[in-house]
């Protein structure tokens, strides 16, 4: 009997949890159930892959960065990648301020709604609006402080610091071309086989993967908000979602017209990532993932993959910028305000930078998003409008995020006629064999 795919699997287990979710919450004390019982395993998977996402960096970044033995090869495809991010974001905030703009979402909350969500989550946009004043007063350059650690094994364990891992990486990677070949080799080839190691680890992690995701939408079901806050912004989701639908609409596109390759076969083959990023909302954890499908389904070259992905998981936040957009607009028409072109065209400009600064890891676009109402000049208090249904429509635009980066790291791919047209799938016991 043929093993059903991946993405069948995973889905099965969405489904599945959604349905032990909705049947909890009919039952007593069901959510403790779930709580107790099945929210544990969810976090164990996304534990796992997080586990495995900085070793993941810190090994494939040396091993791609070494193996191009010519620095001027890296700086050529650091330029592209991030003069494409930068481009796909700076699309992603248009198309969420032409959405917010047509649909009109916030003219639709009535006052009396308004004042109920505000001093409902007064509280926890007051966090955020902390966490965000802080990293206001930080100094103009100090974007850049941080981009250097002062201890690669206390950045290697926080998330947060992905970029700095990224830095030693590519500094590392540069100190092996620069050193005679006889003497790099040893270290060459054990993070080679570090890399190795490491990818068969996602292998057996993604063994699990349908039951993670089961525990996480269950878990999700029964800590859900009321269904009178959905309906009431009901069109807010609507506008959010679109845009973000039109935006795998434009990866889709170039992915067919630059790159040659059909849709059907570019979503089959980063399905099972898109499925994860839904699952965790983290860009972060759902790494691995990512890079294994581009890899091995899509044939983007593992130089190239190993380089741009990890890039894609700390600063292209496409889902984010477009979400920050939507926001921004919605809130300032749920007050009765009306941005002008200008202020507007300031948003374009701040989400773009602000998603380049967000952490990929769940709620960080929320952080983001302060700034953002801050420059535009729109109540940070109206924060509180939107937090009721952040997790459900965060887990949405990190697909976006997932697919913004695979859809990029075959752009760069094709330039450097680093696509395999067929790629090897690799199991996880291709050589592993019974005595």
């Amino acid at each position: 009997m043929k093993k059903l795919p991946l993405h069948w699997r995973i889905i099965t287990g969405m489904v599945l949890g959604v349905i032990c979710g909705a049947i909890f919450t009919q039952i007593e004390d069901g959510n403790k159930i779930i709580s107790d019982w099945i929210k544990p395993f969810g976090v164990i998977f996304i534990n796992a892959l997080k586990l495995i996402a900085m070793p993941l960096i810190l090994g494939s970044l040396i091993k791609g960065v070494s193996d191009l033995k010519d620095i001027s090869k890296l700086s050529m495809m650091g330029g592209k990648t991030i003069g494409i991010y930068l481009v796909t974001t700076i699309m992603a905030v248009s198309i969420g301020l032409f959405m917010v703009n047509t649909i009109s979402p916030g003219n639709s909350i009535p006052e009396s709604t308004r004042m109920e969500l505000i001093a409902a989550y007064e509280s926890d946009a007051a966090e955020k609006q902390v966490v965000a004043q802080k990293q206001k007063e930080a100094g103009p350059l100090q974007a850049l402080v941080d981009l250097v650690p002062s201890n690669i094994f206390k950045a290697t364990t926080e998330n947060g610091n992905m970029l700095q891992v990224i830095f030693f990486a590519l500094f590392f990677g540069i100190g092996l071309i620069l050193i005679p070949p006889e003497k790099s080799k040893p270290v060459k080839e054990f993070f080679d086989a570090f890399n190795e190691v490491i990818l068969k680890l996602i292998d057996l992690i993604m063994l699990t993967a349908p039951y993670g995701v089961f525990a996480l939408l269950a878990t999700l079901i029964v800590e859900s908000p009321s269904f009178d806050l959905f309906k009431a912004l009901g069109m807010y989701a609507i506008t959010l979602l679109i845009g973000l639908v039109l935006m795998i609409g434009v990866y889709i596109t170039i992915v067919r017209l630059y790159v040659k390759i059909k849709p059907n076969k570019f979503i089959k083959g980063i399905s099972p990532a898109q499925l994860l990023a839904f699952s965790t909302s983290s860009s972060a954890a759902t790494l691995p993932v990512t890079m294994e499908r581009v890899e091995e389904h899509l044939g983007v070259d593992e130089e190239v993959a190993s380089f741009v992905l990890p890039i894609g998981a700390t600063i292209n936040m496409d889902g984010t910028s477009l979400y920050q957009a939507v926001a921004a607009v919605f809130i300032a028409q749920a007050f009765g305000m009306d941005l002008t072109l200008g202020t507007q065209l300031g948003i374009i400009l701040t989400a773009t930078l602000a998603s380049i600064g967000a952490a990929a890891v769940p709620g960080a676009g929320m952080v983001m998003l302060v700034i953002v109402l801050g420059q535009a000049g729109i109540p940070e208090a109206g924060l509180a409008l939107i937090f009721a249904i952040d997790r459900p429509l965060d887990m949405c635009r990190t697909v976006v995020n997932v697919t913004g980066d695979a859809s990029v790291s075959m752009i760069v791919a094709k330039s450097l006629g680093k696509l395999k047209k067929d790629p090897v799938e690799k199991k996880w016991d291709d050589h592993y064999t019974k005595d």
